[in-house]
Formats: C-alpha cells, sequence, structure tokens
C-alpha cells in the first residue's frame, strides 16, 4: 500500500524500491553471505525457500518453514548444498553440541524449557488466567505470540517439530525438560552416556552472534552465565494432563507436515482470540487439538508438495479454527 509514495519519495536516488511477495523472495534470493530468515508466519515461506534455491547459507529464524514445510524445505536445502543455521535458542544449542562426524551414535536430544509463568499453576488456577497473566513470562522478553506459546508449551511443542527436521531426529528421540533457570538450552546424549549441553544466559544475541559469524565465533561483551551466582540447575518432566498442547505437537509430527501445519494455524488462531479476550487460556490447546483431529478426519497428512499447497493447507487450518472460536467462547 504504501509502494507508490515510497518510489516518489525515493525518485533521484540508486535505491530501488519493491513491495509484495514477489519482491520478497527476489531480496531473499539476492548475493549474499548469510540470509537471516526473520519475517513472521506463512509469509516466510517463499522468499526462504528462495535463498534456499539461490544456494545462500540460511540463518532460519522462521518457525513455518519447518513446521509448515518441513519435508519440502529441508530436501530442497539437500538438494542445494545449503547450510541452515538455526536462530532459535535451543535448536542452536542442540546444532553447537551436535558432533557431525558422530550423528550416527547420538541417542537423543534434549530440548528445555522454562516452563513459562504458569509451571506450578493447577489446572483450575490457569482456567482463569487472564493474557496478562499469560505474558508475564520469568526468563525471557519475547514477543506475545511466542510468550503466549510458552504458557501452554505450544512453543515447545513446535521446536519439537523443528529439531525433527533440522536435525533429521525421529520424534520418539526428542525429549523435553522443564528447567526454570534457562541456563542449559539444549542437551546431545550420546549412546556412550555422554551428554554435551550448551548453556549461556537468556539472551538472543548469543545464538544471533554464532549464526552471523559461524562456523567462527565473535566475542561479545554480553553477561556471563556465573554459574556460582546460579547455585543450582533443576529439570523436570513436562506435564502433559496440565499442559495438552506438548502431547499435541508429538502427535501431529507423526502424521507429517499438513497436520503440523494445521495445528499451527490453529493455534495462531487460537492465541489471537485469547489475547482479544474471546477465549479462555485452556480453549487455546482445546481448539488446537479440534482442528488436528479434523485434519486427521479429512486427510491431511503426509508432506505438501508444493509452498503452494502448504500455504492453502495453513489457509484451511485457519479457517476450520475460525470456525470454532464462538464455540469455545
Amino acid at each position: 500500500a504504501g509502494y507508490a509514495a515510497l518510489k516518489a519519495a525515493l525518485a533521484g536516488t540508486d535505491i530501488a524500491p519493491a513491495a509484495g511477495p514477489a519482491a520478497l523472495a527476489e531480496a531473499a534470493a539476492a548475493e549474499a553471505d548469510i540470509v537471516v530468515a526473520a519475517i513472521v508466519g506463512a509469509a516466510g515461506l517463499a522468499p526462504t525457500l528462495a535463498a534456499v534455491e539461490a544456494g545462500r547459507t540460511v540463518a532460519l529464524a522462521n518457525k513455518e518453514c519447518l513446521v509448515c514445510a518441513g519435508a519440502l524445505f529441508s530436501a530442497a536445502a539437500k538438494r542445494r548444498g545449503v547450510q541452515v543455521l538455526p536462530v532459535d535458542s535451543e535448536h542452536n544449542a542442540i546444532f553447537q553440541a551436535l558432533e557431525i562426524r558422530n550423528l550416527a551414535e547420538v541417542e537423543r536430544i534434549i530440548l528445555t524449557a522454562s516452563g513459562g509463568p504458569f509451571r506450578t499453576w493447577t489446572r483450575t488456577e490457569m482456567a482463569t488466567a487472564t493474557a496478562a497473566d499469560a505474558l508475564k513470562h520469568p526468563n525471557w522478553r519475547m514477543g506475545q505470540k511466542v510468550t503466549i506459546d510458552s504458557a501452554t508449551l505450544m512453543n515447545k511443542g513446535l521446536e519439537v517439530i523443528e529439531a525433527h527436521h533440522l536435525f533429521r531426529m525421529p520424534a520418539a528421540r526428542i525429549e523435553v525438560l522443564v528447567h526454570p533457570q534457562s541456563a542449559v538450552h539444549g542437551v546431545v546424549a550420546y549412546s556412550d552416556g555422554s551428554m554435551l549441553a550448551q548453556l549461556g544466559p537468556a539472551d538472543m544475541r548469543v545464538p544471533i552472534a554464532y549464526c552471523l559469524s559461524w562456523p567462527d565465533r565473535r566475542a561479545t561483551t554480553l553477561p556471563r552465565l556465573d554459574l556460582a551466582e546460579l547455585a543450582q540447575l533443576t529439570f523436570e518432566r513436562p506435564d502433559t494432563a496440565r499442559f495438552p498442547a506438548l502431547p499435541l505437537a508429538y502427535a501431529a509430527l507423526e502424521k507429517g507436515s499438513a497436520a503440523t501445519n494445521m495445528l499451527n494455524a490453529a493455534n495462531e488462531i487460537a492465541v489471537a482470540a485469547f489475547l482479544k479476550g474471546e477465549i479462555g487460556f485452556l480453549a487455546i490447546a482445546e481448539l488446537a487439538g479440534q482442528v488436528l483431529e479434523y485434519a486427521t478426519k479429512k486427510g491431511f497428512v503426509g508432506e505438501p508438495g508444493s509452498i503452494e499447497e502448504a500455504l492453502e493447507i495453513d489457509a484451511e487450518g485457519r479457517k476450520i479454527a475460525e470456525g470454532l472460536i464462538d464455540g469455545l467462547g
């Protein structure tokens, strides 16, 4: 909508204005050492794939590329010999701890979760939780959508899906542990009993800096993790009865990217409805579960054959979720 005004304002300069999906894809495929894919949502799918097809190294901060079209995206990256660097803190931690030469000896990978603001709340207490309650994350400062996903543990479910595609790891070998201190971001367990963990401050500048300077490391002036001051690291298994979004993600992953795509779309609609006060907190996972059940019955399983098909599935998931909102209010 602002293209004409921008073009007029830039007249006489050597800056070329552009707008729309085609322009995003053109920019993503431009000559570059590294392309950081950080467009939120399904809108990031096509331009990120354009960067892959152009053979660019991609620092991936867009979940939808793997959640909505994981097999398609991974196949394209492998075909073009593209290095995909995960920006998300947990996946970046696994990437750092993963010894590629010993990939066959990896027993499992462990993603950590802070547990969010409702880690100790009962289901009854969560039933009356407000958006303000859910946005009080104990450790991280993030956008509203990601913070709500952290409160439901859906973010960890989506990260399990991403990890499956990033590291070619079956769901049964991807574990989630609640770690309230958010100091250990990921662990790789090897078949000899060794466990390699990546620790660091709860600061996204660490994984971003790692991706931008990979395969080297750049010095930063960020606060260092003080283990003596931290004093203890605790871990617990997630309570899937109180946080059903996590097992929903595992169930969707077993069915394929069409199902994970539907789950993601439903979750986005549900989170938006919760933030607007249209549904309660517990209804977020309930709605996502209903849409996943619908997807299974209607045959939305397997892998999309193209970006266009993935976007169609995303749109269908949103449509179904929107139609269910009234019944969950």
